[in-house]
């Protein structure tokens, strides 16, 4: 997701003139892209994500669009409090981006697995928070918050991940994005979980289940109407995400809560306590139960 969020920031930038890129002492091998091409519109703030913040603030009310790029917990945690006062309270166009979100990381230990971020961002002031599924996503969710005006938050996978969506499709802040329809079970993924959503919606098709299978980008925004038409049509929701509490599961649940109508309910996520071992992103997602098998499990389970 990484490489199709720089080479689309760099298309807009061709077109768009006020659009910078401030990073944290990173992203070598993949910001050359931009680095290279504009090098009057790029800073390198160093290890200092608070005045990587501070900086973006500054230039944000001179009149610039500016993504602030980092890794994991780095652009959010270390600096939330310039993130808070600088940027939210005044509404400000900065952009801020996390490459490798949930246990992309995960051999680099807790200190880099990004499990708490999407709540903390959705509780910002003037916050927009999107979490792309696959590159394609993340090339259209680049495009929107470019034009949107406000702080934004953007939650890249690492590299590598499979386009799992035609080259095009309908993206918009706010919406949700359907694949599949079906009238059982609704199957909401936000974030890096969309391909292994996808994998266990075939199993669960191909074993005469009906599911809806929705990608969830934007959680803030959130498709509220959505979730009521899978309340009405649906027999049961079922939400993953690489997230601690606070996330997609939490804010669905709040929609159903505020509905007032009864349908069975699971959020698939990670667990409340720290990861304190380190390994691969598939070894901690299964241990977590992020896994085909385990939302096979978990959606038969709410169904029978």
């Amino acid at each position: 997701m990484r490489t199709a969020f720089i080479e689309q920031l760099c298309t807009l930038a061709e077109q768009d003139d006020r659009i910078w890129l401030v990073c944290g002492d990173l992203g070598y091998s993949v910001l050359e892209a931009f680095s290279d091409r504009f090098p009057d519109r790029y800073l390198n703030a160093g290890v200092a994500e608070q005045n990587m913040t501070g900086i973006a603030a500054g230039l944000a009310l001179a009149g610039k669009t500016v993504f602030t790029y980092s890794i994991a917990n780095f652009p959010v945690m270390r600096c939330l409090e310039q993130i808070r006062n600088d940027v939210c309270y005044h509404n400000l166009n900065v952009k801020i981006v996390s490459v490798g979100g949930g246990l992309a990381y995960g051999s680099h230990g807790y200190t880099h697995h990004g499990v708490e971020d999407l709540a903390v961002m959705s509780v910002m002031p003037n916050m927009t928070v999107v979490a792309p599924g696959d590159p394609v996503e993340a090339r259209a969710a680049t495009t929107e918050l470019a034009k949107a005006h406000g702080p934004a938050y953007l939650r890249l996978g690492k590299a590598g991940e499979p386009v799992l969506h035609p080259q095009k499709i309908h993206f918009e802040i706010g919406r949700t994005i359907q694949i599949q329809d079906g009238n059982q079970l609704t199957l909401i993924s936000t974030g890096g979980m969309l391909g292994t959503a996808i994998e266990a919606c075939r199993t669960l098709v191909s074993d005469g289940y009906s599911v809806r299978l929705l990608s969830m980008p934007t959680l803030v925004p959130l498709d509220r109407k959505a979730i009521h038409h899978a309340v009405h049509e649906t027999r049961a929701i079922l939400t993953i995400e690489e997230h601690g509490i606070g996330g997609l599961g939490t804010r669905t649940a709040e929609v159903i809560a505020e509905m007032g109508e009864a349908i069975r309910f699971h959020p698939l996520r990670l667990q409340p306590s720290p990861i304190k071992v380190a390994g691969s992103q598939i070894q901690l997602r299964e241990e977590q139960n992020l896994s085909v098998a385990g939302i096979i499990r978990t959606a038969k389970a709410l169904l029978r």
